[in-house]
């Protein structure tokens, strides 16, 4: 089965919405114009109920469908912030505003979700109900996790939950997955070295922490290389290193900090011991004290093997089995998705925009030749998983 031609039909008009989207970029929780462009498209469409102010700028629609119900309630999510970045693509619909740009394709996650309602509130070629997740703070703030936390899957019933991603590195329409782990746990970690400032010319009058922060960076590179399994994945990076402000100034404090990226809870703690003992007990060998601040962010984000083979033979009709891979994607990025993944079985999965400039990058653009594959992808779940009988 190929693109759903009514969804072929209204792609203009889906480049519309999204090059909208791309000029007013909104950051973390304020999405309030996206929100409300978004509540205004899905008036239009005719969805039975609209529900916002959820974690402050989210959106949920509820579209019914016909017949019998199966007793599910089928949730799409798209995020809609996009990164405090300043643009540099040129583009007549470039961001309007300084310092701020969708270069995650957020943009297009949303257009292609409105799609979605559009052709699925025209049609209602389904039996229960669709939750339409409409998400703000996705790069920062956890809006995921907000929703969850404020209710969303109780509220509106919902049973299992679907997410899609662009991705630069696949061909257009492409859509590839993975059962399991797909995207990791996103930690960080903060240091602060304290010893005794003095002068440069007297370093016997004073405990220099820079002495003991060089000795902690060292350190933490042997915990991929020298604690861990090597057939798992991790990443440990130290990606800041702070202190001093002078030529002459031994400072009291200097600071050290990274990331952590993992897939596996033990292999997280790990890692956590590991930093705590190194910065301790290095500090202390150099007659410093080590604060060290361990703080979790996003949980992996795990896909329902279950339902992800669904999703995958969902995806088989739409673009053929050629432009389907079912067993890769796995990468040590992060997403808040996880934590609806968390509370209900679903799947993620990429979508292949075409070669270019990679998310994150002030050149990036969304592809919206895409777009009618994605809402055929999403409509299809519905369809699919809850077959009119």
């Amino acid at each position: 089965m190929p693109i759903i031609n009514r969804i072929g039909n209204f792609a203009e008009d889906m480049k519309i919405w999204r090059r909208h989207l791309h000029k007013h970029p909104e950051l973390e929780f304020e999405c309030h114009k996206t929100s409300a462009f978004v509540i205004e498209q899905l008036k239009e469409f005719g969805v039975d109920e609209i529900h916002d102010g959820i974690a402050k700028t989210g959106v949920v629609a509820i579209i019914n469908g016909q017949g019998k119900s199966n007793g599910t309630t089928l949730g799409l999510r798209a995020d809609m912030d996009a990164l405090p970045m300043q643009e540099t693509t040129g583009l007549d619909y470039q961001s309007s505003y300084d310092g701020k740009m969708h270069a995650c394709g957020h943009d297009g996650h949303t257009t292609m979700l409105l799609g979605a309602a559009r052709y699925l509130a025209e049609t209602r070629n389904f039996s229960g109900k669709v939750a339409l997740i409409f998400q703000p703070a996705e790069e920062s703030g956890g809006g995921a996790g907000v929703m969850v936390k404020e209710g969303i899957m109780e509220r509106f019933d919902i049973t299992e939950v679907y997410a899609m991603h662009t991705s630069t590195t696949a061909e257009p329409g492409h859509i590839y997955t993975i059962p399991g782990p797909i995207m990791a746990a996103v930690d960080t970690f903060e240091i602060t070295v304290t010893g005794v400032g003095g002068h440069a010319a007297y370093p016997q009058e004073s405990i220099d922490p820079l002495a003991a922060t060089v000795g902690i960076y060292s350190a933490i590179q042997t915990i991929i290389s020298r604690n861990h399994d090597p057939l798992k994945d991790a990443v440990c990076a130290v990606t800041q290193i702070h202190g001093g402000t002078t030529d002459n100034v031994i400072d009291e404090k200097a600071f050290i900090g990274g990331t952590i990226r993992t897939f596996d809870i033990e292999v997280r703690e790990m890692i956590f011991r590991r930093i705590r003992e190194i910065a301790e007990r290095q500090a202390e060998a150099y007659s410093c004290k080590a604060d060290v601040k361990l703080e979790t962010g996003y949980p992996p984000t795990v896909n329902d093997p279950g339902k992800t083979r669904f999703a995958i033979e969902v995806a088989r009709e739409i673009v053929g089995e050629a432009a389907v891979d079912g067993e890769t994607g796995i990468e040590l990025g992060a997403e808040d998705f996880a934590f609806m993944l968390e509370e209900r079985p679903g799947s993620y999965v990429f979508i292949g925009q075409g070669k270019g400039p990679g998310v994150h990058n002030p050149n990036f653009n969304f592809n919206d030749e895409i777009s009618p594959v994605g809402v055929s992808y999403f409509v299809r779940l519905v369809e699919k998983a809850q077959p009119v009988a």
